[in-house]
C-alpha cells in the first residue's frame, strides 16, 4: 500500500531494512527527513522505547498510519509529543482483501480515530451477518463480510479452505468472510470487535476481548493491551490480560487495573489475572505474526504456564 502511494504521488518510500529493526526505523527516519511513517501499534510502541533511549531528531514527520490493533490515547500523545505526529490514520484490511478494507481519514475527529476503523473504501462493499448468513441492521454486530474487486483469488492449493470462507451469494456475489466480529453505525464507521474464534465465555456470557482492549487502552499507563480467555474451573473461560505500561509514571498494582476494568464494565469482564509485559516481567513482549498482530494462542499458553508454575508456587 505504501510502495503504490509513493509512485501514485511520485513521493519517495524508504525500506530501513529487510526486517522490522527499530533503531533503523528512527535512523531512516532522521537522515532521509521522512514525513509520514507506517505500521501497527508493536513497531510505533518499540520505537518510542528506542526514542527514550537515544537522541534522535525527527522534526520533518508529521502523518502516520496504524493497523493492525487499536491505538491507545496514551500511544497517540506520546506520538505527537515525541515524533510530531499529529495525524494518524487507522485503517483495517486482511492480505485475503488487499490490504485495507476501511479507513479514517485526517479529517476524520479523534473519536473515530480512536474507536472505529473508519469507512468503506471506495469500489468495496461491506456487510455485516449473523451465524446463518443472514445480513443484519446498521448497529448489530456479526461477522464481517467483503466483495468487490479486491478479493483474492483463494488459498495456493487449498480448496477447501477457500470455500471455507469465500461464499456467493443468492444474487452471486461472492464475499469473503472475515472472520472478525464487527458492527457498522448509522454514519458506516465499522467497529472492530475482535476475533470470532478468540471470544471468551464465561459461565455461558459471551464476552469479546476487543472491549476490554479498548478500555484498558484508556487508562493513562497502558500503551499496549491483549486480552484472553484463561481456563477457570467454575466458569469455564475468566478473562486474563497482558498489559504493556508508558514509561512515565509508577506502575499501577493489579487490584488497579481491575477496578478500572469492574468500575466501567462489571464484574464479568474483570480481568481475573493481569501479566505485565517489559524487562524482567511475564513476557519482555506481546508475541505477533509478522503483521504485527497478537498472537493469542501464543498468549493463553503462556498465560496457562504462569498460572501453573504460580499455582506450584504457592
Amino acid at each position: 500500500m505504501a510502495f503504490f502511494s509513493t509512485l501514485i504521488h511520485g513521493a519517495k518510500i524508504v525500506f530501513p531494512s529487510d526486517h522490522f529493526d527499530p533503531g533503523l526505523v528512527l535512523d531512516a527516519l532522521q537522515q532521509e527527513d521522512c514525513t509520514t511513517l507506517l505500521g501497527v501499534p508493536t513497531m510505533f510502541a518499540a520505537e518510542l522505547e528506542i526514542l527514550h533511549e537515544k537522541n534522535y531528531s525527527l522534526t520533518s514527520l508529521c502523518k502516520g498510519l496504524v493497523a493492525g490493533s487499536p491505538v491507545s490515547p496514551a500511544m497517540m500523545s506520546e506520538l505527537r509529543k515525541h515524533m510530531g505526529i499529529d495525524g494518524m490514520v487507522i485503517s483495517y484490511g486482511m492480505t485475503e482483501t488487499s490490504t485495507i478494507t476501511f479507513s479514517t481519514s485526517l479529517l476524520d475527529s479523534i473519536e473515530n480515530r480512536t474507536k472505529t476503523v473508519g469507512t468503506v473504501m471506495p469500489h468495496v462493499t461491506a456487510k455485516v451477518v449473523n451465524e446463518r448468513g443472514d445480513t443484519l441492521l446498521r448497529g448489530e454486530r456479526g461477522e464481517l463480510c467483503i466483495s468487490g474487486y479486491a478479493l483474492h483469488r483463494g488459498y495456493l492449493n487449498n480448496r477447501a479452505k477457500t470455500d471455507e470462507v469465500m461464499k456467493i451469494a443468492d444474487d452471486g456475489t461472492l464475499w469473503m468472510h472475515t472472520g472478525d466480529e464487527c458492527l457498522i453505525d448509522e454514519a458506516g464507521y465499522c467497529h472492530v470487535l475482535g476475533r470470532i474464534k478468540d471470544i471468551i465465555i464465561r459461565g455461558g456470557e459471551n464476552i469479546f476481548p476487543k472491549e476490554i482492549e479498548e478500555h484498558l487502552l484508556r487508562h493513562p499507563q497502558v500503551v499496549e493491551a491483549s486480552v484472553i480467555g484463561i481456563p477457570d474451573p467454575k466458569y469455564g473461560e475468566a478473562v486474563g490480560c497482558f498489559l504493556r505500561l508508558s514509561d512515565d509514571g509508577p506502575k499501577p498494582r493489579k487490584d488497579e487495573i481491575q477496578n478500572w476494568v469492574r468500575a466501567e464494565m462489571g464484574r464479568s469482564k474483570t480481568p481475573q489475572s493481569v501479566f505485565w509485559v517489559g524487562p524482567d516481567e511475564a513476557c519482555s513482549h506481546i508475541p505477533q505474526t509478522g503483521s504485527g498482530k497478537h498472537q493469542k494462542h501464543v498468549l493463553r499458553q503462556m498465560a496457562c504456564t504462569l498460572l501453573d508454575t504460580h499455582v506450584q508456587t504457592e
